[in-house]
């Protein structure tokens, strides 16, 4: 007989169809709210950057989903948190908006609704998921010399056209930092402590260092993504991140409405991560795939 006690996860990796690259998930299927204590537990032990925990709510008729990291920190808003969590439910074959309208499905996390669109990969099969984030709003610009200190760079290092460290918020408010180059981008050696005051001083949480790529190549920018304030050293694919930074270059005219491009993240982790995004006028865009590397059973 099954452990009434037993909780099913996958682990999947977020932002790729191969193992092993993107972005790795735990996601914990539950039957409601558990403990505080309980999500805490789990998500350190798993030890990923976060977990997400989901269960289909009948009251909200929809997917419940909140995510944890593994110092306990409650992640909001559309990343690949959210995005891994609805794959794994539809590999699971959770039908999860049979009592929702088809022009406004949503999940909920954090008591807050979430639209989103899914379909299959006609190749892979796999779930494809876009999250509708909220329209980039720039809020305040921070000191390049002040960045560049904290990732070990020169402020010169930091120069592109006209770009400056610039906090933006879709969901999450993260500061975007353009880097002259890939070297340099590749280069960064963040002190987290300092990162740390900054994010306290400016009111942010993560910083998304990236670089323009030339217009030949098939993704627009390579980043890579340091959150320490909430105990993430270094994210391999970052959703409400990329929906920022998109929207922001949009706004600074480097890239155009409605069209999809594509983010490069996680290379120097040597978890390759591809995370579509496009900057419409009502939200933004930010989707991809994810892939099943493990399951099993949490025992509690």
């Amino acid at each position: 007989m099954k452990d009434r006690s037993a909780l099913e996860y996958y682990v999947l990796d977020v932002f790729s169809n191969k193992s092993y690259k993107g972005n790795p998930l735990s996601v914990v299927f539950t039957d409601g709210n558990l403990e505080l204590e309980t999500y805490h537990n789990i998500a350190k032990e798993f030890g990923y950057s976060e977990t997400s925990f989901v269960y289909y709510s009948s009251a909200q008729k929809a997917l419940n989903v909140r995510s944890f990291t593994p110092t306990g920190f409650e992640v909001d808003g559309a990343g690949h948190n959210l995005l891994g969590a609805v794959c794994a439910a539809l590999f699971k074959k959770i039908s999860i908006f049979h009592e929702q309208n088809e022009t406004n499905r949503f999940v909920i996390m954090k008591d807050n609704p979430i639209p989103l669109t899914t379909s299959f990969d006609p190749v892979t099969e796999y779930p494809v998921v876009q999250m509708h984030q909220k329209p980039a709003v720039a809020l305040q610009e921070v000191p390049a010399s002040l960045i560049a200190k904290a990732l070990g760079l020169a402020i010169d290092d930091l120069t592109v056209g006209d770009l400056l460290p610039t906090i933006v918020q879709t969901e999450v408010a993260h500061i975007m930092v353009p880097i002259k180059n890939r070297r340099f981008l590749h280069d960064c050696i963040p002190d987290n402590k300092r990162l740390i005051e900054i994010s306290k001083e400016y009111g942010f949480e993560g910083f998304y260092c990236y670089t323009i790529f030339d217009a030949k190549h098939e993704n627009i920018v390579e980043a890579r993504f340091f959150n320490p304030l909430i105990g993430i050293d270094e994210d391999a694919a970052t959703g409400t991140a990329a929906g920022p930074l998109i929207g922001f270059l949009t706004k600074t005219k480097y890239t155009k409405p409605n069209t999809e491009y594509k983010i490069l993240q996680g290379v120097k982790l040597n978890q390759p991560s591809l995370i579509e995004v496009m900057a419409r006028e009502n939200d933004i865009l930010v989707g991809g795939s994810a892939v099943i590397t493990m399951r099993g059973e949490i025992h509690i």
